[in-house]
């Protein structure tokens, strides 16, 4: 039997920084970062409110008009971040679908959700109408809407939040994208609904052989649903590697707290959940040295005034930046 091709390079960031503009001076509100996403792969991406996840998608997509951007962003090998505003949004809009985090402030309420859907494809692909309708009512059906040709002409508030959210992923489908980015997707959403959404997110990714991205606080989502895991903190990726082996063995303190703070099952009744002490940077005065040196119990004055540099585990999957990493293989206390 002949060995499946190699996943081939859908997104690759290269150097991404990020200013806002701000009085008295610009605010740096993502620093370096560098990443990768192969077709039929997943990326999970985390961190706490403030880390940066949002701000790194809406750079990646161009949402960011008014800030100034360092690096490349090169999708299925075209650097869109240098392209024109007109052709950037025609080559992302073709080729990158994305879910919002609140699919009630997502769906326009005075539009029809097969309209919504169809819009997409109409204007990126040059469908006619017939054609987006047919279109539409197929996606309607792939995320699991019933009656379909029915619910075609439905408006939002006709829908409950996770049928909802589940027509989000239908629009973002619309253009067949090579990637599919779900940033913070699940959040609005119960627990049970949560899952479904998931579920189908993979189901589809598997089927359309899509790279995803999903943008969460929560590592619940990323453990066992995404090939790699990038962290987070300050606008700073602190760490990045196999999401197995950052979930067995995290090297960075913030990594390790973030993981000691999940609850466990085996933990008995009542247990007191670990938590990280502080809060997370303030950005338009950020810290000198490394962005954790503050809340980390085992910062010394070098965290505090120097920023770490990068270390790559031998076989180069797995990067971290901390100055006291934790020991490959102990257990880090919150």
């Amino acid at each position: 039997m002949a060995a499946s091709p190699e996943p081939t390079t859908v997104l690759a960031c290269e150097g991404i920084c990020c200013h806002l503009p701000a009085e008295p001076r610009p605010v740096q509100v993502l620093h370096g970062i560098s990443f990768s996403v192969s077709r039929r792969t997943s990326l999970g991406i985390v961190g706490e409110s403030g880390a940066g996840k949002s701000m790194l998608i809406k750079t990646i997509m161009g949402l960011n008009p008014t800030a100034r951007i360092t690096g490349t962003v090169r999708l299925d090998g075209t650097d869109v971040a240098s392209l024109a505003e007109k052709k950037r949004n025609a080559v992302i809009g073709r080729k990158v679908g994305i879910v919002f985090q609140n699919p009630m402030t997502s769906l326009n309420p005075f539009v029809r959700v097969g309209r919504q859907i169809e819009e997409h494809a109409r204007y990126h692909l040059g469908l006619s109408r017939r054609e987006a309708k047919e279109r539409a009512i197929e996606l309607l059906r792939v995320v699991g809407i019933a009656d379909p040709e029915e619910c075609y002409s439905f408006y939002p508030h006709h829908f409950s939040g996770g049928m909802k959210q589940r027509i989000m992923i239908a629009t973002a489908l619309a253009c067949e994208p090579d990637l599919l980015i779900a940033d913070e997707a699940t959040t609005a959403l119960d627990v049970t609904v949560q899952k479904e959404i998931l579920d189908l997110l993979q189901v589809i990714q598997e089927e359309r052989q899509m790279a995803m991205i999903l943008v969460t606080h929560n590592l619940g989502i990323v453990a066992g649903r995404t090939d790699e895991v990038l962290v987070l903190y300050g606008g700073h990726v602190v760490e990045h590697g196999p999401t197995d082996r950052v979930f067995a063995t995290p090297r960075h303190r913030y990594t390790a707290a973030l993981l000691s703070a999940m609850p466990q099952l085996d933990q008995p009744a009542h247990t007191r959940l670990a938590t990280i002490p502080g809060q997370p940077p303030n950005l338009a005065n950020a810290p000198k040295g490394c962005p954790f040196a503050p809340r980390c119990p085992v910062a010394t004055a070098d965290c505090h005034e120097t920023m770490p540099v990068m270390t790559v585990s031998a076989d180069g999957r797995h990067r971290f930046a901390c100055h006291f990493p934790v020991a490959a293989g102990a257990e880090a206390a919150p």
